[in-house]
């Protein structure tokens, strides 16, 4: 698995180096200390997805800032789950982060549209809670487990569309595969879900987000 993640980042550092070589001449947009904008919006699905799933509530806040085609990616959220069965009520809560960067293959683009390959670290901070109310074998039981104050933080491989709609406005959307999650619970109750990322138990992860943006100008391109 190592091997082949490697693989990718550097195929995508090297496709990126060509693409770069080959467009200089043409590109309007050059590297500066400051971005030419920032654009920040949120997370439709997971809005979406709090008011159609009980055993969800969250949402997520995204903000990106480009250097000529590279984009630094910074995305939020809150994450919170409720499961509750015949046997056992499991609850859930935290914040999470990422952060990273996008390479942006679209060139000679004075729209700011977007397709994408990137990379994301991610960490986030939560509480667990379990209650056993029907054991199989003892009968009817009130057993509690918990993991309070736990951390966790994972890798992710990006890629995805951004369009522009309107003069200020983008929409689009992020798939990330996400990997290598580590987390440092301590008691008896091993993570089940981990906010940002999914079902602990899962060694590696799908991750889907449509995006609605607004972008502030900065500065103009060189």
């Amino acid at each position: 698995m190592q091997r082949f993640l490697n693989s990718i980042l550097i195929g995508i550092l090297a496709t990126s180096t060509v693409a770069g070589q080959t467009n200089d001449s043409t590109s309007t947009v050059r590297p500066g200390y400051l971005p030419t904008g920032i654009r920040v919006g949120v997370d439709l699905i997971s809005l979406i997805r709090s008011q159609t799933d009980d055993s969800f509530s969250g949402y997520e806040v995204y903000a990106d800032a480009d250097f000529a085609h590279y984009y630094l990616a910074i995305e939020a959220g809150r994450w919170e789950r409720n499961f509750i069965t015949d046997e056992e009520h499991y609850v859930n809560g935290g914040n999470y982060f990422r952060v990273g960067i996008d390479v942006n293959f679209l060139r000679k683009n004075a729209g700011k549209n977007m397709f994408f390959f990137g990379m994301r670290y991610g960490r986030s901070r939560y509480s667990e809670y379990l209650t056993i109310i029907n054991d199989p074998v003892w009968g009817a039981v009130d057993v509690n487990y918990s993991n309070t104050d736990i951390h966790a933080s994972w890798g992710e491989l990006t890629t995805g569309l951004r369009v522009k709609m309107l003069k200020f406005f983008w929409m689009g959307y992020t798939a990330r595969f996400k990997f290598g999650l580590n987390t440092n619970e301590a008691s008896e109750l091993i993570s089940y879900d981990v906010p940002g990322y999914g079902k602990a138990g899962n060694e590696t992860t799908w991750g889907f987000n449509y995006q609605l943006l607004f972008r502030i100008p900065i500065r103009k391109h060189r």
